[in-house]
């Protein structure tokens, strides 16, 4: 009866889980970096870290405050514990002989509560500096992921375009090659034109349908990249309200790689500086095992003894005690293994100093690289657009020349092929242009 139960709820979970509907999304380019900045799984794990990191920030500034621990003991001895005496003293026994004698009843309790305070410890306030700059580095490595995650946006979101484009273009690339091949065939039967001619089309036409099929499975998979760098299921909808061209267009700013940089604006260069930080404020940490360290304890309670088990009763007798202890610990020598522990901090630091100086002249370099990626994109557009332009006119020129036989249709069939190829420059040439922007305003860390 029990496997029947599970069965049906298992059945109802499935069907459930089956019936529901996926969610639709409509988002341009902003949207879209917006809703993956809150939802990208990174991004969430990277907001995990911070509540983390102040979660260590606490615990280490709560190990300075006062600490309360309270306990609670019994005993029960049913074979005394025995202490051996010389006799003849006021315990009595033979004089110079030993006696035992049992310091213990039956019972014991014990309750108790002790308050302990941190009064000086060099280490506890460089632990304190360094759990603000642990904060501070995954607040760091938070901007850091975010700047990855618009990059991918960008990218995903345009090669989604692409493919779309890609399809529109190769789909009204087909239906003009299959009336240019309809009627080339009619006049190969007509016995006007040789049948290389028909042939000939036959394989460009071939050609364009099998790269229009690939494009098409390019866009599902582009489609899929880009829900994952959302952050949502592969089997929502998710339509894009932005175009290929429009973008290009609002990215295509020549005066924007003009900008003065400063790489200490970019996120690696601060996670670098904070990485110098934490080596540094290890070395203090080194330094500061070489002063005392006091601390104090209030300690109270209560004891009680007896023979027979009645602690709570009214008249069993309770003891109260407390003390109050201070406690200096002073560091004298440690045979130089501090010292040397303080001089391999020093040298981890001075690592620390050359890697950020590394950092800043390779992100030197790093812009000028997107900068000149980004202007060479913005000519490669132009170019692009001229050749598109001229193979057009060259195709067109062939066709006339193909239909009224002056042309061979090798010739033809070339003009196409150099036209289908600047088709698809042109458009990965404004692509390019909306990554290259996005990986030069990533390197100067622009929000």
């Amino acid at each position: 009866m029990k496997k029947v139960i599970w069965i049906t709820l298992l059945s109802f979970a499935i069907t459930a889980k089956s019936q529901e509907k996926p969610k639709s999304f409509s988002l341009n380019l902003e949207e879209a970096i917006i809703y993956a900045l809150t939802n990208n799984y990174s991004s969430i794990n990277a907001r995990r870290d911070i509540t983390s990191a102040k979660e260590k920030k606490w615990e280490t500034t709560a190990m300075g405050l006062p600490q309360i621990n309270a306990g609670f003991d019994y005993g029960n001895n049913f074979e005394y514990m025995v202490q051996g005496v010389t006799g003849g003293g006021p315990l009595g026994g033979i004089a110079g002989g030993v006696r035992t004698i049992a310091f213990s009843t039956n019972h014991n309790m014990n309750a108790r509560a002790t308050l302990s305070q941190l009064l000086f410890d060099g280490s506890y306030i460089v632990a304190l500096q360094a759990s603000k700059t642990y904060l501070k580095f995954y607040e760091n490595a938070k901007q850091k992921t975010d700047a990855e995650i618009k990059e991918m946006v960008v990218n995903a979101y345009g090669n989604v375009l692409l493919a779309e484009e890609s399809i529109l273009i190769l789909v009204k690339n087909k239906t003009i090659l299959e009336k240019t091949f309809i009627d080339t065939r009619e006049t190969f039967k007509s016995g006007l034109i040789e049948e290389e001619n028909v042939e000939q089309l036959q394989i460009t036409l071939s050609t364009i349908k099998s790269n229009l099929s690939n494009t098409k499975r390019i866009l599902i998979i582009a489609n899929n990249m880009l829900k994952i760098t959302l952050g949502i299921e592969i089997t929502d909808d998710l339509k894009l309200t932005d175009k290929l061209d429009i973008l290009m267009i609002n990215n295509l700013d020549a005066a924007f790689s003009q900008g003065e940089f400063s790489p200490s604006q970019n996120v690696n260069y601060q996670m670098a500086l904070n990485f110098q930080e934490q080596l540094q404020l290890e070395y203090k940490l080194q330094k500061s095992k070489a002063l005392p360290s006091l601390g104090a304890n209030l300690n109270i309670g209560y004891n009680a003894f007896a023979n027979q088990f009645a602690f709570f009763t009214p008249a069993q007798k309770w003891n109260n005690f407390s003390n109050l202890g201070i406690g200096l610990n002073v560091p004298i020598f440690s045979s130089l293994a501090r010292s040397s522990r303080t001089q391999q901090a020093k040298i981890a630091f001075e690592k620390a100093r050359t890697q950020l100086t590394e950092t800043e002249q390779k992100l030197k370099l790093q812009y000028a690289s997107a900068k000149s990626e980004y202007e060479f994109s913005i000519e490669e557009f132009t170019t692009a657009k001229t050749n598109l332009n001229l193979a057009e006119r060259i195709e067109k020129k062939q066709q006339i020349k193909f239909t009224e036989g002056l042309s061979s249709s090798f010739d033809f069939s070339e003009a196409q092929r150099q036209l289908y190829g600047a088709q698809q420059n042109y458009l990965q040439s404004m692509v390019n242009i909306i990554n290259k922007k996005a990986s030069l305003e990533k390197v100067i860390n622009k929000k």
